[in-house]
């Protein structure tokens, strides 16, 4: 079984959340969650949070199709952070000029499959 969950415009630097994507990749959820939890990071909450999505969606799908489910079969088979739109603002900079800050967005997509038996 395999789910996966996207959240969109989420106003964190791509840059940034690929630093906590990165720790949880090939991990098993439980794992996951752990690192999750204990990041100081502020994308570890954003990333968290899509990481439920993507159990809660294995769950729906299980019940849908009469599946055995079991949440501690569960790992992180793909997690990707890609840009999103930029937000253009503008600073006061010298001499009367205006300086751009862009303030960046970004779309992170979880896939979670299920452990083979080896």
């Amino acid at each position: 079984m395999a789910a996966r969950a996207i959240q969109r415009h989420i106003r964190q630097s791509p840059r940034k959340m690929r630093l906590i994507v990165d720790e949880i990749r090939g991990k098993d959820i439980n794992e996951a969650y752990s690192v999750l939890k204990f990041s100081k990071k502020r994308a570890a909450r954003h990333v968290e949070k899509v990481l439920r999505s993507a159990v809660a969606n294995a769950e729906q799908d299980a019940l849908q199709n009469n599946a055995a489910f079991d949440v501690d079969r569960l790992y992180v088979k793909q997690a990707t952070v890609n840009g999103g739109p930029v937000l253009w603002r503008y600073r006061a900079a010298a001499l009367g000029r205006a300086a751009p800050i862009r303030k960046r967005t970004s779309h992170v997509e979880i896939h979670l499959a299920e452990k083979e038996d080896i």
